[in-house]
């Protein structure tokens, strides 16, 4: 590895360091409560190396929301490559949705369970190109796929989105901050719900 290489992927691990302690800072305490030198503090930094690569903690925020969906998508559309049938698609997504959330609790909560500032709360679901919303249209072609294939009965294709979201999303947030609660094996909720929302969809 040469020089210039290796200068870039040190680059890359120290921003990767700089969003992880900004989104365990955000959930402990709260987006308002945190600045860029406790952030720089947490990694053992100054803050001037942390404005070398966010120029604030808005976009700093931005990012973390950004690359939890930009691996979510990855990840989904995975599936979607390796699955042919819509509906199993649709399924498998669902599970690796949660999943996902339960691998990476600190950048689910900053993402999907903590309110966001107004213009970045609006950023995130305005552009269809965003990592966000390519996430939420992985449901929308898994719906419309699976009518398409006589798999799940005529519908509002964005309510049954909008409620399949819904029902995956409170099930990891419940999963993230109640893990002491006495659950029936995880992976066994994980499926009833799945199975469940998918076969409320199918009645």
């Amino acid at each position: 590895m040469g020089a210039h290489e290796r200068r870039a992927r040190q680059k890359g691990l120290l921003r990767q360091e700089i969003l992880r302690a900004a989104s365990e800072l955000f959930v402990r305490d709260g987006y308002e409560n945190v600045s860029m030198r406790r952030i720089a503090d947490r990694i053992e930094y100054s803050p001037t190396t942390i404005y070398l690569h966010f120029q604030d903690k808005a976009e700093l925020l931005e990012n973390v929301c950004h690359e939890t969906f930009s691996r979510l998508v990855k990840r989904l559309n995975r599936i979607e490559e390796q699955t042919a049938d819509p509906l199993e698609c649709l399924k498998r997504g669902l599970v690796a949705y949660i999943e996902f959330g339960l691998e990476n609790p600190d950048h689910y909560r900053a993402t999907f369970m903590m309110p966001l500032p107004d213009d970045l709360r609006k950023k995130k679901h305005a552009r269809n190109e965003s990592p966000g919303m390519q996430a939420f249209s992985f449901l929308r072609r898994g719906v419309a796929g699976s009518i398409e294939k006589s798999r799940l009965p005529a519908m509002d294709v964005e309510l049954a989105s909008q409620t399949l979201w819904a029902g995956i999303h409170g099930l990891t947030s419940l999963l993230i901050t109640h893990a002491g609660f006495p659950w029936v094996k995880r992976e066994r909720v994980v499926q009833g719900m799945v199975n469940t929302l998918l076969s409320g969809l199918a009645a």
